[in-house]
């Protein structure tokens, strides 16, 4: 009994210290498919896709791009009011097909890390007509590899490639720097990173929930991923938006009590 005392005021502190600590961070929201027919973790229905838009549009909150989140962190540049970063990863075509106009239609900007082998070659994914045409109206495009590979599993020759020629791709298409990468299912380590340097990224971005502040690492950016199928609500968005650092914490204190075998405590802290 005095070990789950001292777990729940472990826990307790520790939320507090987040809470006080991290709750100032630039939110960075990752989304992937929206579309009506797929009913996969990745994918968000157009009806919840524009509840969330509109709910950023009625709050005051402005969409942002990586160089400006890049400057914010490095430089302390000044911000707009209610700054938010709002991603999509692979380049899927109903990012044309319905995100885009709804973003259109609240006058939001976004960014999409773009598998380049993909664009234009299967039919899921956008053509360079639409991405052309997408980068000429708000939406940046930045890297997410050549084909998608887990990064840390690959040669330092392979991961070089995949990076540089997926950035040279974008920027011999779109005639625009590519500066971004979004790390294919969010895996990296120290070695992917050094190699994300020498490929000249400014910086790059996980999946890790959380948001990022001055004192951020430049190629671990976080982000709150917003996707999961059917069970997915505008309360869950909600929630994961508000109190992104407060979910963080319990997420790792559910797996830690998970990893001691409290299946009973575990079973009471609600993730959304």
């Amino acid at each position: 009994m005095n070990q789950v005392v001292t777990l729940i005021l472990f826990f307790i502190l520790g939320l507090s210290y987040i809470a006080l600590t991290y709750f100032q961070g630039i939110p960075v929201l990752n989304y992937h498919q929206i579309n009506n027919e797929n009913h996969n973790v990745l994918t968000l229905s157009d009806t919840e896709f524009e509840a969330q838009i509109k709910y950023l549009y009625q709050e005051g909150y402005t969409a942002i791009s990586p160089e400006q989140l890049a400057d914010y962190l490095q430089y302390g540049k000044e911000l707009p009011n209610k700054p938010i970063l709002i991603t999509f990863d692979d380049g899927y075509e109903d990012n044309y097909q319905v995100a885009y106009p709804i973003l259109q239609k609240y006058h939001f900007k976004a960014t999409i890390f773009l598998i380049t082998d993909f664009a234009g070659k299967y039919s899921r994914y956008l053509t360079w007509q639409q991405i052309r045409e997408m980068s000429d109206n708000g939406i940046n495009f930045e890297s997410h590899t050549l084909s998608h590979i887990i990064l840390p599993k690959a040669s330092d020759e392979e991961v070089y490639a995949q990076l540089v020629n997926s950035k040279k791709a974008l920027e011999w298409r779109l005639g625009k720097k590519v500066e971004y990468l979004a790390y294919p299912g969010g895996k990296c380590d120290q070695r992917i990173i050094q190699l994300a340097k020498e490929a000249g990224y400014r910086a790059a971005f996980t999946v890790n929930f959380g948001r990022n502040r001055t004192n951020s690492t430049m190629y671990t950016l976080n982000r709150i991923p917003i996707f999961g199928g059917g069970t997915h609500t505008f309360f869950h968005f909600w929630l994961r938006l508000k109190f992104t650092p407060v979910f963080n914490a319990l997420q790792e204190f559910k797996i830690f009590l998970l990893n001691q075998g409290n299946t009973f405590l575990a079973g009471l802290i609600y993730i959304p």
